[in-house]
């Protein structure tokens, strides 16, 4: 019932979209379903990261770094599956979260390289420098290049790997975009 609102949804939004965004967004989906996974692993990310940075694991950031990625992997794992690529694959569930966790370690070592290299390699932490600075070098580090990074990655991976298109998944069918009035006139 849920899911058939989420739908309907879906195709208002699509519907009021200009024909040549509503193709761009239709030929995409899977690509789009992927960023708004993201986007939530991301939110569940920052969440967890600033709660235990701030608290905590204050003296670790990037403890709290790797247990904020791991959450959201989790997080991002049953989106994908049930979301973004539920069309795809047809691999042993075991297989598939083996394969989506190997790939996800893999984003998670490039997620958390540029938060290391940013605080030990350039010391951009206090009382070298002020708190201030430390934040912000934080905050690009790890929730900007080392998320962007890591989600091209993990986007690249999950459809060569995790969820292939060769194998479809039995009893998924993927619908054709609808025909417009000019294709059915001719």
């Amino acid at each position: 019932m849920r899911r058939s609102g989420v739908l309907r949804i879906a195709k208002a939004v699509l519907a009021k979209l200009p024909e040549p965004l509503h193709a761009l967004a239709l030929k995409h989906r899977e690509l789009l379903k992927f960023t708004a996974v993201g986007g939530t692993a991301f939110l569940v990310d920052n969440a967890m990261f600033y709660g235990l940075k701030l608290t905590v694991l204050e003296p670790k950031p990037v403890t709290a770094k790797i247990i904020a990625v791991l959450v959201a992997t989790i997080v991002s794992y049953v989106l994908n599956r049930e979301w973004s690529f539920r069309a795809r694959g047809g691999r042993e569930r075991r297989h598939e979260a083996a394969l989506f966790f190997l790939v996800s370690g893999v984003g998670l070592v490039l997620n958390s390289a540029p938060l290391w290299v940013s605080r030990y390699a350039f010391g951009l932490e206090t009382p070298d420098v002020s708190l201030m600075t430390q934040e912000i070098a934080d905050f690009v580090s790890a929730q900007v290049v080392g998320t962007l990074i890591a989600m091209v990655f993990r986007f690249w991976a999950f459809r060569k790997w995790v969820f292939p298109e060769e194998k479809i998944r039995p009893g998924r069918v993927r619908l054709a975009p609808a025909p417009d009035a000019t294709d059915e006139a001719a």
